[in-house]
């Protein structure tokens, strides 16, 4: 089964993908997205890299309804963080201590994004759960020292939504 937190891997390897590369149209990024790494994933399994499993290439159909229920929930975040990236930025803003969102590297802004997203955007997921997965992305992607970044900007943020939840068309 397909989970959650690669759910959210995709999510930001294809934010990331977007930072770096803007699309003209999103929806085609989302679809060639969604080509690449399921050929990435195939080309590794037939390797037999790193035990890799293909996951897209599964025929089982708890599986195949599994995949796509965690494409939705990745393609949710992606489509959420960068409709409201510029707001997202300068929610984090006052929480990363004179550092201006363009100086981090690419990995730990749109973690940070993601993270913020979840924490002020979905309140059906618990703070420690979202910072957490936040972290473990960090580290994932980047180093140690990222999720270490992630974790305290993350946590501040956490306690300012708690204090002021996000409230749509305020």
């Amino acid at each position: 089964m397909v989970t959650r937190r690669q759910a959210r891997e995709w999510a930001v390897m294809l934010l990331c993908q977007c930072d770096q590369n803007p699309p003209e149209r999103l929806e085609d990024a989302i679809a060639a997205f969604w080509v690449q790494l399921a050929e990435i994933e195939k080309d590794r399994a037939e390797a037999n890299e790193y035990g890799v499993k293909n996951v897209f290439g599964s025929h089982n159909a708890k599986h195949i309804a599994s995949l796509e229920e965690m494409k939705g929930f990745a393609e949710e975040r992606v489509r959420g963080v960068l409709k409201e990236r510029e707001a997202l930025d300068a929610e984090l803003d006052p929480f990363l201590q004179q550092w201006p969102m363009y100086r981090l590297g690419t990995v730990e802004r749109n973690v940070l994004r993601l993270g913020a997203w979840e924490l002020s955007r979905c309140p059906e997921i618990p703070a420690p759960i979202a910072i957490n997965e936040a972290v473990d992305l960090a580290k994932f992607f980047s180093e140690t020292q990222s999720g270490k970044f992630v974790n305290g900007v993350l946590d501040r943020f956490a306690k300012s939504v708690a204090a002021h939840p996000f409230t749509p068309g305020a």
